[in-house]
């Protein structure tokens, strides 16, 4: 079967990219690409960075595959513990995070359904450092986050988060 289409890698599609500490932000497919069924990017993990607070989408589906390492993830009282080739499934509404629960370094492709949140880390990356302007952003995009979870989730399973 032959593909209808590809995205060369000269396209420019992967070019943007973002730091948060302990977590990359690679683009790899944007959602004008897709009309906006899905995205795709990227996530490079230093070992034991936690991701993000706990929090839930209210408008995306996640889905993440571990190319490399071991990804730990809690799913509302579930704990996970996923490793090279397989998949997370972090369906809307549902409370989450994720983190490299390796001492090596965890890479995730992420999918994200409907597209449209790929944006989310380019405005966070904006706004590092302006907490006001962060729950502004998570606002925009119907995310909620519990920012009191970090301490309880770097406690329990022996994380790092940056500050933000």
């Amino acid at each position: 079967m032959q593909a209808k289409s590809a995205i060369p890698a000269s396209s420019g599609v992967s070019q943007e990219r973002f730091d948060f500490g302990g977590l990359g932000v690679n683009w790899k497919i944007s959602g004008h690409i897709t009309d906006s069924r899905f995205s795709v990017v990227h996530h490079p993990m230093a070992p034991h960075a936690l991701a993000a607070p706990l929090h839930r989408h209210h408008n995306e589906d996640e889905y993440s595959y571990v190319i490399e390492g071991r990804l730990g993830a809690l799913l509302g009282e579930e704990v996970v513990i996923a490793e090279t080739g397989a998949w997370v499934i972090k369906p809307r509404n549902q409370w989450h995070t994720f983190w490299n629960a390796g001492e090596t370094p965890c890479e995730i492709i992420e999918i994200i359904s409907p597209a449209g949140f790929e944006n989310y880390f380019r405005e966070v990356a904006a706004s590092w450092g302006d907490m006001g302007r962060f729950k502004l952003t998570n606002a925009k995009y119907a995310l909620d986050m519990n920012f009191d979870s970090v301490p309880v989730l770097c406690e329990r399973f022996g994380l790092t988060f940056p500050t933000l």
